[in-house]
């Protein structure tokens, strides 16, 4: 893709997302990212995300802030053979500041680039929403008293689905959500997809949860029929960021190195909104 065409289409999204947030009430609340050019230091990333107790990739050397399109943007590289948060991009667990554990309703915005010749592969992790007071992923059981999660994956060919750790799950491993085929939806190396998550926590006892993700305004999940949580307690309050290829096993590893950026990071909370 040209560079100008790719600065057109970020620049149509954000304007996009901007007309979304001002029509729902300006109630976001933006992560900041570092201000310098360069390698992303534990000092800059304890600075922007404080709080977290955890990360891999940060103290790795592999993520840094670039200025691109006017905005700095997180570049995180997945290095050649890399599966899992300790090997390639990286990971960690941001508390959202000021709210309690038991918050019922989030939501979360950014945007994300794959750059030219990313290698998809089978697939790999992109950020998302959690809750409750253990990091539920990696085929953590969901028992509704410890938490959950919920995150998109890139699949082969860019292919897209909610990755979703909840109570009704089938399997160990997080229950996937693909977008409609129907949607032919595909992330693009060079252009800007904008992700926007929305959670609502479920009544004790019962599946009226729900989980609405978009990429760039359309509509890609909606479940009603979610259980997140088996005691009231448990809420949406923390910003899960993970990216990074797999899965297990080598076949889920990248055959190159590349890179992906990430940029514009907000959220949101309160009673429950107009869908």
């Amino acid at each position: 893709m040209k560079p100008a065409v790719a600065l057109f289409g970020f620049l149509a999204l954000l304007g996009t997302a901007t007309s979304s947030a001002e029509d729902q009430g300006k109630d976001w609340t933006t992560v900041s990212l570092g201000k310098d050019p360069g390698p992303y230091s534990t000092k800059a990333w304890k600075a922007d995300w404080p709080g977290c107790k955890y990360e891999d990739g940060v103290a790795e050397g592999r993520f840094s802030i670039v200025e691109a399109d006017g905005a700095p943007w997180l570049r995180a590289i997945y290095p050649e053979g890399s599966v899992g948060p300790e090997k390639g991009g990286g990971g960690w667990r941001y508390p959202l500041p000021g709210v309690p554990a038991d918050n019922p309703v989030a939501e979360l915005q950014y945007t994300v680039v794959f750059e030219e010749g990313f290698d998809f592969v089978k697939g790999g992790k992109l950020p998302g929403l959690c809750g409750g007071p253990k990091t539920i992923t990696g085929g953590d059981h969901v028992n509704g008293k410890e938490g959950w999660s919920a995150r998109v994956m890139w699949r082969k060919d860019g292919r897209g689905q909610a990755y979703v750790y909840h109570m009704n799950q089938p399997e160990k491993y997080g229950d996937e959500f693909d977008f409609p085929k129907e949607k032919n939806f595909r992330f693009q190396p060079g252009v800007p997809a904008t992700i926007r998550f929305r959670v609502a926590m479920n009544t004790s006892g019962q599946r009226d949860g729900t989980l609405s993700i978009w990429v760039n305004n359309d509509l890609l999940v909606d479940r009603h029929d979610m259980e997140w949580r088996a005691v009231p307690e448990i809420g949406v309050d923390s910003l899960l960021f993970n990216t990074f290829h797999g899965g297990n096993g080598p076949e889920w590893a990248p055959t190159r190195d590349c890179h992906a950026r990430f940029t514009a990071f907000q959220w949101r909370v309160g009673a429950d909104r107009a869908r």
